[in-house]
């Protein structure tokens, strides 16, 4: 068992330089705009000083590959998955919240338009992860695997590989891609899950309220590893 995780962790270590392109394209939702990536890549990298709108890139780095650990990486990210997930942080007219609670995105995704929103999705999703975050605690790489490739079936906790796949990449438009991302950010949201402050999707409200802080440290720290 000692030497599999060894290669897993030297094979994870690798690809911190190395590229990672996932496929991301989602059929456009109905109502919406058809996507411009070069127009959303000018807003992201530059913004729109005149609507209030700051560079994406400040916070989520050059072609969303982030280096910052609170600030997760977006680069090759699922269309769909970006566009949901930027509609949910902007709060409707009539709304009394946004549907995912983000006290510093809630007041960027604001500004957004539906144009924005479609093109800088697009722009992102079409960009390649070449900052790639790895696994860092050997001694979590067993829980994480079991919980990842098998669940937690004494607490009805389904296999993450279920909806994320074996390999982490996700499934567009619905469930997004979490190989490489930072294991911190993954255990952060596991945490909002769990205590319902973040509530935009039932499926993992669910799933994290089962779930131990051991179990949810193994599990992030696993995902970002995978290739």
């Amino acid at each position: 068992m000692k030497r599999v995780l060894s290669r897993m962790l030297v094979a994870s270590g690798l690809m911190l330089g190395a590229s990672l392109t996932v496929p991301s394209f989602a059929a456009q939702p109905q109502g919406f705009p058809s996507p411009d990536a070069e127009r959303g890549g000018t807003l992201y990298e530059q913004g729109d000083a005149a609507r209030g709108i700051i560079s994406c890139a400040s916070c989520h780095g050059e072609g969303g590959n982030s280096t910052l650990p609170a600030n997760p990486k977006l680069a090759g990210q699922h269309y769909g998955y970006l566009h949901a997930q930027l509609i949910d942080l902007r709060q409707l007219p009539d709304a009394e919240a946004p549907a995912r609670i983000s006290p510093i995105m809630n007041p960027r995704a604001q500004n957004l338009t539906n144009e924005d929103i479609a093109d800088i999705s697009l722009y992102l999703s079409q960009q390649t992860l070449t900052e790639a975050a790895t696994a860092t605690n050997p001694d979590l790489v067993e829980l994480g695997q079991k919980i990842w490739r098998g669940g937690i079936a004494e607490k009805g906790v389904p296999a993450c590989a279920a909806c994320h796949g074996a390999t982490g990449s996700g499934i567009p438009a619905q469930y997004p891609y979490l190989s490489g991302q930072f294991n911190s950010y993954i255990a952060e949201q596991l945490q909002l899950f769990r205590s319902g402050e973040r509530n935009n999707d039932e499926a993992m409200v669910d799933i994290a309220a089962r779930m131990s802080d051991a179990e949810i440290a193994a599990v992030a720290d696993y995902a970002a590893g995978l290739r």
